[in-house]
């Protein structure tokens, strides 16, 4: 087998195949890179997935298989991975596996259509992540705001903590009122000096009012009458 023919023939159908996302490196040893990425991969926007595979044919390529890297050099111009350093590991694992079980044939398409069917699944992968902790989130806000509402559950322990605080409160606000009831009560009783003399001066105007009133009229002496059995000295004796 010619294995430089067989390359520079698998070389010209991959150019062919990908005429944008090819760049050749290198003619000895045959070395070039290909850009792949994600169905919903959009250019300097945050959807999709995309990566660069470097491959480089070994001297009896396709007999054996080649050296396989995917780019993760933020100097390198054709570098447009935007893949975690894990999944570069992961995906690098994938796609030489994928080399070692199609030794013996062209396997540039197959490893680079392998790519591209990973950064699909693995971009689905992080849509359902996003997806399922949007879920965990809401269901959470849910959560503490239906247990604001509903308050603290009450057990047998806890009522009868609450209800005998509750009895000692109340029975210090009732002790409390009845204690300014009292106050209020000695209050209303007790006269100050001035209370006093205001009251009588009060009765003593009603009097005045009273006699100036008797002077308005005749005396009706009849209704002494009734008055000349009593013991006027009993009383006199009384005083």
């Amino acid at each position: 087998m010619d294995y430089l023919e067989e390359q520079r023939s698998e070389l010209e159908a991959i150019e062919a195949i990908y005429p944008i996302e090819f760049k050749l490196v290198s003619d000895s040893p045959i070395t070039f890179m290909i850009s792949v990425k994600s169905e919903t991969y959009e250019e300097g926007g945050e959807e999709g997935l995309a990566c660069t595979l470097k491959f480089v044919f070994t001297p009896k390529y396709p007999e054996q298989v080649p050296d396989i890297e995917i780019i993760d050099d933020e100097e390198e111009e054709e570098d447009n991975s935007n893949l975690e350093p894990e999944d570069i590991l992961d995906l690098t694992e994938f796609l030489r596996q994928q080399a070692n079980e199609n030794v013996g044939m062209a396997v540039v398409f197959t490893i680079v259509s392998a790519a591209i069917e990973w950064l699909n699944n693995k971009w689905d992968s992080i849509l359902k992540e996003r997806e399922d902790e949007a879920e965990r989130k809401r269901i959470a806000e849910e959560e503490a705001e239906h247990q604001r509402f509903e308050g603290t559950r009450v057990n047998v322990q806890s009522f009868i903590a609450w209800k005998t605080a509750f009895d000692l409160e109340r029975e210090a606000a009732k002790k409390k009122l009845n204690i300014g009831k009292d106050k209020v009560s000695a209050d209303s009783i007790k006269l100050t000096g001035r209370e006093l003399f205001m009251r009588d001066k009060s009765l003593i105007d009603s009097d005045l009012k009273f006699d100036e009133d008797d002077d308005a009229g005749p005396i009706d002496e009849s209704l002494f009458e009734d008055m000349e059995d009593l013991d006027i000295a009993d009383s006199d004796e009384e005083n």
